[in-house]
């Protein structure tokens, strides 16, 4: 017996929808990335892109234990002299929430080409509306 290597045109797109409501961050981010790396899938090949999307809805609703709220920095830099910013984890929840598991997902994704276009196929959406209802998203329940 030979084994036979997957071709792109047989991987399908497989959608998925997580619900971000009380369950914490690094629980959402590890399974996001898992899915958007194709771990659980059975036709998985290291030099494919797998075409799974990931939908997180609710993400103003995600948790953090309370002292990593005022502990976790975030560190940004505009490239210019004395550009250098540093938010908490607090301040990034009010203000943009969908930015805090989209950062925590991109570094658990490997950092490459591949780890890029895994990253595109991530939306991470405010409220439980969201656009990708056309493409019936399979729920996935974390706890």
């Amino acid at each position: 017996m030979k084994t036979r290597s997957i071709k792109e045109k047989e991987t399908e797109i497989k959608w998925y929808m997580i619900d971000a409501t009380g369950v914490r961050l690094g629980k959402v981010a590890t399974k996001v990335a898992g899915l958007l790396m194709g771990k659980a899938d059975v036709n998985r090949v290291e030099y494919l892109e797998p075409k799974n999307k990931v939908v997180v809805v609710n993400c103003e609703k995600v948790e953090a234990f309370p002292k990593k709220l005022k502990t976790k920095i975030y560190y940004s830099h505009s490239g210019y002299p004395g550009g250098f910013k540093e938010k908490t984890l607090e301040e990034m929840m009010k203000k943009t929430p969908e930015k805090v598991i989209q950062l925590a997902v991109k570094r658990m994704l490997p950092q490459n080409r591949m780890g890029r276009k895994m990253f595109s196929n991530l939306n991470v959406v405010k409220g439980a509306d969201h656009k990708f209802e056309a493409q019936k998203p399979v729920e996935i329940k974390l706890q």
